[in-house]
C-alpha cells in the first residue's frame, strides 16, 4: 500500500493528516507513506519529526484584500501554481501512490487535482462546518469526501455521497481523569473555568479575561486557568493592577501557554475559547460546557460556523467577537456558573457530538480506495 498525504499550513490541517497516516501504519505496518508539504510552514517540522518521509513542492495562497502588495504577491502566487503541477507530476510518478489524501492548506489543491487527471484515486477530508475553496473545488474531483460535522455537506457539490469521520482527537485528550486531573492541578470542589486564545494569544479575549478575573476572582465561585499567549504578556501586570496578584492568588492561574492541555480540559466546568475544529473535537470528546469566541480572522467565517454547530445542539454559547465586552461576559459565565444543571446539560449534549471513532472511520475511507 502507498499513500500520500497532501496537508499544510496549520496544525488545524496537518496533525488530523499525521493521526490519519499513524492508523495507516497501525493497519499496514508495511505501507509506504509519503507527505506533501512546503518547506517554509509547520508541516516542514511536524511531518519528519513524527517520522514520515515528506516532499516539498512551492505554493502559496491567495490574498484577498487588493493592495499593492498583494496583488504582487497573487502574481507570485499564480506562477508558483502554474509551475506547481509539473512538480506534482514528478512526485507521484516516481512514488507511483495507490491513494492520495488531501487535508487542507494550500498545498492540497494541485496535488489532489494532479492526481485526479492521472486516475490516480482521491480522497480529501473538510475539518470546518464551512468548508474551504480549495475542497469546495476537490470535492468535484474527489473519490471520497470526509466530513468532520454533516453540516459542511450542504456547501459541497460532491461527485460520491460525502462520508462523516469527525476528526480525530489526541489519546491523552480521550484518557485523562478529571478527578486525578484536579488534584494534581490543586483545585478544590469550585468550578474551573479554563480560558485561552491560541498560542499567540487574542487581545480582545484576554482584555474580558482579565475584567472577569478581576471580577470574580475573590467571590468563591469559581477558579481560573488562563493562557495569554505570545502576544499577551501584558496580561499578569494588568491583573495586578486591578487587584489580582497572580503569584499569591490560590484560584488564579495565568501563563503563556497550555502545555499540560489534557490536564486543564480534564479539570474545566467551563470552557472559554476560540473555535477552531480541533478545539471544538476535544470539547466534545471530553464533553464540556463552553461559550465560544470564534475568530473574525479566518477565511470564510469558518469559526462561526463551527461554533453554531454546538451552540444549535445546545452544547455552547457564542459571543462573536464584535459583541464581545466585559460585561457581556461576565453575564454568559454568571449564567452557567449559577446553574450547575444547565453546564451538565450543555457538557451532555457537547459529548453526543463527538465521534469518538474518527480516525478509525477515516482509515477505513482511505482503504477503501485502495
Amino acid at each position: 500500500m502507498r499513500i500520500i498525504f497532501a496537508a499544510g499550513g496549520t496544525g488545524g490541517h496537518i496533525n488530523p493528516a499525521l493521526a490519519a497516516a499513524g492508523e495507516i501504519r497501525e493497519r499496514h505496518p508495511d505501507a509506504e507513506i509519503l507527505f506533501i508539504g512546503t518547506k517554509d510552514k509547520m508541516e516542514a517540522k511536524l511531518v519528519p519529526a513524527a517520522g514520515f518521509d515528506f516532499k516539498t513542492i512551492s505554493i502559496s495562497g491567495f490574498q484577498r484584500k487588493l493592495t499593492l502588495q498583494n496583488i504582487g504577491r497573487n502574481i507570485a502566487t499564480l506562477w508558483r501554481l502554474a509551475g506547481s503541477g509539473a512538480a506534482v507530476r514528478k512526485i507521484l510518478r516516481e512514488f507511483k501512490p495507490d491513494v492520495v489524501v488531501g487535508f487542507g492548506g494550500y498545498v492540497s489543491g494541485p496535488v489532489v487535482r494532479t492526481a485526479a487527471k492521472m486516475g490516480i484515486k482521491t480522497a480529501i477530508h473538510e475539518q470546518n462546518a464551512f468548508p474551504g475553496v480549495t475542497n469546495k473545488m476537490l470535492a468535484k474531483e474527489a473519490d471520497v469526501v470526509m466530513l468532520t460535522v454533516p453540516e459542511a455537506k450542504q456547501y459541497l457539490a460532491c461527485k460520491n455521497e460525502p462520508v462523516v469521520t469527525g476528526l480525530p482527537v489526541r489519546g491523552e485528550i480521550l484518557s485523562a481523569d478529571r478527578e486525578f486531573a484536579r488534584v494534581e492541578l490543586g483545585l478544590d470542589d469550585k468550578p474551573l473555568i479554563f480560558s485561552f486564545g491560541g498560542s499567540l494569544g487574542a487581545k480582545t479575549i484576554n482584555t474580558a479575561m482579565v475584567d472577569l478575573i478581576a471580577k470574580l476572582h475573590d467571590s468563591g465561585k469559581c477558579s481560573f486557568i488562563h493562557a495569554y499567549g505570545q502576544y499577551g504578556a501584558w496580561v499578569p501586570d494588568k491583573l495586578r493592577e486591578n487587584g489580582v496578584d497572580t503569584e499569591n492568588e490560590k484560584n488564579v492561574t495565568v501563563q503563556e501557554y497550555i502545555y499540560n492541555m489534557d490536564q486543564c480540559l480534564a479539570a474545566a466546568d467551563i470552557v472559554i475559547c476560540r473555535s477552531g475544529a480541533s478545539t471544538l473535537a476535544e470539547l466534545e470528546a471530553v464533553g464540556r460546557a463552553s461559550i465560544l469566541i470564534p475568530s473574525p480572522n479566518v477565511a470564510e467565517n469558518h469559526q462561526y460556523h463551527n461554533a453554531m454547530t454546538l451552540v444549535k445542539a445546545g452544547a455552547a454559547k457564542i459571543i462573536e467577537e464584535k459583541d464581545l465586552t466585559p460585561d457581556a461576559l461576565y453575564e454568559a459565565v454568571n449564567e452557567l456558573l449559577d446553574n450547575e444543571l444547565l453546564r451538565r446539560e450543555m457538557a451532555k449534549n457537547a459529548n453526543k457530538l463527538a465521534v469518538p471513532d474518527a480516525k478509525s472511520r477515516i482509515g477505513d475511507c482511505i482503504e477503501s480506495l485502495v
